[in-house]
């Protein structure tokens, strides 16, 4: 067995049962769990390493609930688009992919999400050209050591058939389910502690048929992982759902079975009050991506109501190339500002245009520095189904972070240090450590040499764009 020492944290977020914030804090760690938290003088005095982080905050790995790694490789295109514009757009650069591009795109966006204070995050892998595998992704999240869920994502439904995407980048139904139950039976560890899991994920309503989500769930639930998919995004998909099925978005998934503990939606911009109540019964979760529902125009999701009533709610950066980066920290502080900006009505179900809400003043205390900390580390942890990550206390993974607080940045803030984290310019981490094991290093990713991957990155992005 190893031991770890973490010592003289200036502030020792735990965000435990009574979040508690301990100065001149620390941890001690054997192997990769947590055994005690604490003040430095009430910890064990040696261990194998110690680190001394006076001057640092120390918190919970930040949890990252839905992304698109592979979409690095297509930042900043499609500016001024909507969501289904955006995707049109998109389809014939994403026909380019390769299984090299899917490894690259992953170790670019981990890398990100690493130095941004992440250390667990899922993906939703949900488009497979030419010879792209999600082994390959998984691959590239062993090597770089972040935990991860991968989502097996699919689409089945191609323009021929009615549905968005062109056909070329389909997949015949029964291959998906064969795929999913093998990647299912290599990979998924359902213990605790564990760095890998699978999820189940058709990609949305207009991109699968319903027989493909409603087996997909029957398979996720015969060998218990989790579900998920793209809901109630934006107001096209409402009119989509109303005119194809003849019901709203979650009324839709509800027929299919595809609400519960086991499932978790990315974004819900579009829920009334009733959905999200039927959310808060049924504790189905959702994935709350402030910087692309913005990026696309789709509106301000209903995060406080839903809160309120009781559904489980995390936050994810989404697509790199519907938010353009991977930072789970100005993520959580865009969370914030958005829902001091929020319009009580908005999410409610009614499309509303800017001079409906020209006077409408918001309101700064909708959501707080602390709750947008807990949206990032123990919402995120409910959403992906974790009763081991998103909080510093004994019997947890050992996934924190530490932030220097000597940076400009911060100057004039440190009588709250938490408070200085999310309000203040978004930085990159110091420190982070995953599973026990350091992986960032005085603000050095130490698991990966990042330039030659940078490089083989935007070459393989130039090829699918010119290609395209």
């Amino acid at each position: 067995m190893t031991t770890l020492l973490v010592k003289n944290a200036t502030l020792l977020i735990t965000m435990d049962a009574h979040r508690r914030e301990i100065a001149n804090g620390g941890l001690f760690i054997r192997d990769n769990v947590i055994t005690h938290v604490g003040a430095t003088p009430d910890l064990p005095p040696t261990a194998d390493a110690i680190l001394d982080l006076h001057d640092h905050l120390v918190l919970p790995g930040l949890i990252n609930t839905h992304h698109h790694l592979y979409q690095t490789l297509t930042r900043a295109c499609a500016q001024d688009a909507d969501l289904f514009t955006w995707l049109t757009t998109l389809y014939p650069i994403w026909a380019n992919l390769t299984d090299e591009a899917i490894y690259v795109s992953t170790q670019v966006g981990l890398a990100e999400l690493i130095l941004s204070g992440c250390t667990t995050s899922s993906d939703h892998l949900y488009i497979y050209p030419n010879d792209c595998t999600l082994d390959s992704q998984i691959r590239a999240a062993q090597e770089i050591g972040m935990r991860f869920h991968a989502a097996r994502g699919s689409m089945s439904l191609g323009e021929s058939q009615g549905g968005l995407p062109p056909d070329r980048v389909t997949e015949a139904e029964p291959f998906i389910l064969r795929d999913s139950q093998r990647l299912i039976e290599t990979y998924h560890d359902a213990g605790r502690h564990a760095m890998l899991r699978i999820v189940l994920a058709p990609c949305s309503p207009f991109s699968v048929t319903a027989d493909l989500m409603r087996q997909s769930a029957e398979l996720a639930r015969a060998y218990g992982v989790r579900l998920h998919t793209h809901l109630a995004e934006t107001i096209e998909e409402d009119a989509f759902c109303l005119q194809t099925f003849g019901l709203r978005p979650v009324d839709y998934a509800e027929s299919l079975g595809w609400v519960g503990k086991d499932v978790w939606h990315a974004h819900c911009v579009h829920l009334n009050p009733g959905e999200i109540t039927r959310f808060g019964q049924t504790s189905t979760g959702v994935a709350h991506c402030p910087s692309s529902n913005m990026r696309l125009g789709s509106g301000i999701a209903p995060v406080g109501a839903m809160r309120r009533a009781g559904v489980p709610v995390g936050l994810g950066v989404d697509g790199s190339a519907s938010n353009d980066g991977s930072h789970m920290l100005a993520e959580a502080r865009q969370a914030l500002l958005l829902q001091r900006v929020a319009p009580a009505r908005a999410g409610a179900g009614v499309h509303a245009n800017v001079a409906q809400f020209a006077n409408f003043a918001g309101n700064p205390a909708a959501m707080s520095a602390r709750q947008a900390l807990e949206l990032a580390t123990l919402g995120g942890a409910a959403v992906l189904g974790r009763d081991d990550v998103g909080a510093l206390a004994p019997g947890m993974s050992a996934d924190f972070v530490a932030f220097d607080l000597n940076q400009l940045a911060y100057a004039g803030s440190l009588h709250d240090p938490l408070a200085a984290l999310l309000l203040c310019q978004p930085r990159t981490v110091a420190l982070s450590v995953i599973n026990g094991r350091i992986v960032v290093q005085d603000g050095q990713l130490i698991t990966l040499d990042l330039e030659p991957i940078r490089r083989r990155h935007n070459a393989i992005s130039r090829a699918m764009i010119n290609e395209a």
